[in-house]
């Protein structure tokens, strides 16, 4: 901006302005990052359930014999 250009916003108003930005971009980050935290736990629920169906419900061993013949052939 040239220097003998003047401004048209109050310095006042515009410091208003960008406090007003500044706590709303605030108050977002802090939203996210509690719904960030909802989903680790959440991730980590479903990560618990997968493994424990996993280990109760295991593959079959002939798929599991299968693939092991095929890589020495």
């Amino acid at each position: 901006m040239p220097a003998d250009v003047t401004e048209t916003v109050d310095q006042a108003e515009l410091l208003g302005q960008f406090q007003e930005r500044y706590r709303g971009l605030i108050s977002e980050n802090q939203e996210l990052a509690k719904k960030i935290k909802n989903n680790e736990s959440q991730a980590l629920k479903l990560l618990g359930a997968i493994e424990t169906l996993e280990y109760l419900n295991p593959a079959e061993p002939t798929e599991e014999k299968e693939t092991e013949g095929q890589s020495d052939a």
